[in-house]
């Protein structure tokens, strides 16, 4: 059957979207404040795991566990995360004394706290959404949307996202057409690997300039190059041609997964149509950005975190800024007028190819970025920059923290006397990182290095409506 005659067969029509949020009828606030009572705890984290609640429809549900500030006024929402990062530093503050070290200051913090800095877009400031696919509430296993419940308890439902506020339309929209989609193909979802079927998750990318990336996670599980070819053509027809004309997409992508999450150099995206990548304006900087590339989500937040991160720097003219984590090269690009050198290192390979691209597109060429794990790569750098100048240091890794090789061979450079440490989770991973940073010389642990101590912290809210922030520690030695 030819293309066209397949796709005049498929059942596409828009539905129209379920109601805002701000439609709904209010419900009890309190249980959202930071004076929660432990019962009132209780029922957040059942809301969060998809247990009933009387009074609460499946869009509340999601918007409580997902985002479970909203109902907050926004004022209300930055002290509530202004006093999250207040424990983080009384805990660090606590951990260190365990050590012999004296690092108790006014309020039992371990560093002066700055007010949390406010994001400049309050709602709908997501430039990357990954959506799920699953039964909805209504029993549809193709529903596409955002999940509420856990794997472990069994009681997982996909509820769609069109009333979460921090979810832009175009994103909303996207999910909305891929949903379409999936719902007039013949082929299953896959909601389970070992029980088979195809279509999975959904990511859409945005940016200020307009563009959209949609990258759709497909399993192949038996099929043939035929199939896979034809499923291919479909998807692109629809967004080319069909009702998925309305998302105007920039690029759309296609990666054939087995597993949950996958880099492109163990499953390639295959780019079915329009741009490999889109494009973003940060500082007046232009950057590239690919599939599976790290940018903050918050554009606007993250230029005035990047601007806050060159003013503690301190790094004058003579001065060599190492970017550990570096993604597409944001931060150290950002900065590169004001050092002699940027210095990025990043485990995903294309990401570095973009920072690659976005540096010499911008014109800056005082600056050099490698590709690979930084435990491996970091150590053999310093040994080759350390005497070259004064080193200032940005890490700014995943929740899972830094590689202790890492840590060690930051402490171990002399040059190193200034670090920034950014972290989305400093009550995690990030918290025995900042021990290692601190904690006395051990020998045992080829910590030989003179140790850091905090210095000021200042939370940034990257992410608006939800209990996390993004943190930065300033360390000095």
């Amino acid at each position: 059957m030819a293309l066209s005659s397949a796709l005049r067969l498929q059942c596409w029509h828009f539905r129209p979207s379920s109601a805002l949020l701000s439609r709904l009828p209010g419900r009890d606030c309190s249980l959202l404040t930071e004076k929660m009572t432990a019962a009132k705890r209780k029922e957040k984290k059942k809301a969060r795991k998809g247990c009933s609640l009387p009074g609460f429809s499946w869009e509340e549900r999601l918007a409580n566990a997902v985002t479970p500030l909203w109902r907050l006024p926004y004022q209300e929402q930055l002290q509530v995360k202004y006093e999250s990062q207040r424990k983080v530093l009384q805990t660090l503050a606590s951990r260190l004394e365990e050590l012999g070290i004296d690092a108790q200051k006014p309020g039992g913090l371990c560093c002066p706290l700055q007010p949390v800095v406010p994001s400049p877009v309050i709602n709908g400031y997501r430039n990357k959404s990954t959506f799920s696919v699953n039964r909805g509430p209504d029993g549809n296993p193709k529903t596409v949307g955002l999940y509420v419940g856990t794997g472990r308890a069994r009681n997982i439902v996909c509820v769609k996202a069109n009333h979460m506020e921090n979810i832009p339309p175009k994103h909303k929209q996207v999910a909305q057409c891929y949903e379409e989609f999936i719902r007039c193909s013949p082929l299953d979802p896959c909601i389970l690997f070992h029980e088979g079927g195809h279509w999975r998750e959904l990511i859409v990318r945005t940016t200020s300039c307009g563009h959209t990336m949609a990258i759709i996670t497909f399993h192949p599980q038996k099929l043939g190059q035929e199939a896979l070819a034809t499923q291919k053509a479909l998807l692109k027809e629809f967004f080319t041609h069909g009702p998925g004309t309305v998302c105007a997409l920039t690029s759309l992508y296609f990666q054939e997964s087995t597993m949950t999450r996958c880099s492109h150099e163990q499953s390639p995206f295959q780019l079915l149509h329009g741009e490999p990548h889109i494009f973003e304006e940060v500082l007046g900087l232009k950057f590239r950005i690919s599939p599976d590339a790290f940018f903050q989500v918050n554009t606007g937040g993250a230029e005035v975190l990047y601007q806050t991160v060159g003013e503690l720097s301190h790094a004058g003219g003579d001065a060599i800024f190492l970017d550990i984590c570096c993604g597409t090269g944001t931060i150290g690009l950002s900065l590169a007028h004001q050092v002699s050198k940027i210095i990025g290192i990043e485990v995903v390979e294309k990401a570095i190819e973009d920072a690659k691209w976005n540096a010499a597109f911008n014109g800056i060429s005082n600056c050099e970025f490698h590709s690979g794990k930084a435990e491996a790569v970091l150590p053999q750098l310093l040994s080759s920059w350390e005497d070259a100048g004064p080193l200032v240091a940005v890490v700014n890794p995943s929740r899972a923290g830094l590689h202790y090789s890492i840590v060690r061979a930051i402490r171990n450079c002399k040059s190193i006397r200034r670090l920034l440490y950014i972290s989305c989770k400093p009550e995690g991973e990030a918290m025995r990182n900042f021990i290692e940073l601190c904690c006395p010389p051990d020998p045992g642990k080829k910590l030989a290095g003179e140790p850091f101590a905090p210095t000021l912290a200042i939370p940034f809210d990257m992410f608006p409506h939800t209990v996390h922030c993004e943190l930065v520690l300033l360390f000095t030695r």
